[in-house]
């Protein structure tokens, strides 16, 4: 795991580099988190409305699986509009981190991520580039000879969630 942290004027960027661990075959491309990008009051609406507008969709408010997993149909992205959830990232050599209202984590397809908090008063809002369908995978090796070709061809989304073509994104996944 290789973590990287720059400042700009509004918000933190933190970005994360795992390897494949033999179950979780994570990605080259780095999980990008931005933190603290909105103030409004509803962050759970804000987020769905910009993900939207930003072409990633097929949405869903809910808690994040309590297992490890990943997806390799998609590329996806997590707003925290309600509460804190300590999330482990990365698979077996990842890390746990502390995520809050306000927070985006951006996963690239493989990157293996679950909730580790016991508790469930959060709210994640996700989004998908261009509306993908996602899978649950869990490491197995079957899933894993099907899933790495499948994440290997998968494209560079368009725009950044939540800063369109201005993102982080589109410079860190070229």
């Amino acid at each position: 795991m290789v973590g990287t942290f720059s400042q700009d004027m509004n918000h933190k960027l933190e970005t994360y580099r795992f390897s494949d661990d033999g179950h979780i075959p994570n990605n080259i491309l780095p999980v990008i988190l931005y933190r603290q990008v909105t103030k409004a009051k509803d962050k759970s609406e804000w987020f769905e409305n910009t993900f939207k507008t930003n072409g990633w969709t097929n949405n869903w408010r809910d808690v994040i699986y309590r297992c490890d997993h990943f997806h390799s149909t998609t590329h996806e992205v997590l707003g925290v509009g309600k509460g804190t959830v300590i999330m482990h990232i990365g698979g077996q050599m990842g890390i746990s981190i502390e995520v809050s209202a306000g927070d985006v984590l951006i996963l690239p397809a493989g990157t293996g991520h679950s909730a580790i908090s016991e508790h469930i008063n959060y709210e994640i809002v996700s989004g998908y580039p261009q509306g993908r369908k996602w899978d649950v995978l869990l490491g197995t090796a079957e899933e894993r000879k099907q899933a790495i070709p499948r994440i290997e061809k998968l494209p560079v989304p368009s725009e950044d969630p939540v800063f369109g073509k201005d993102g982080e994104l589109l410079r860190l996944w070229q």
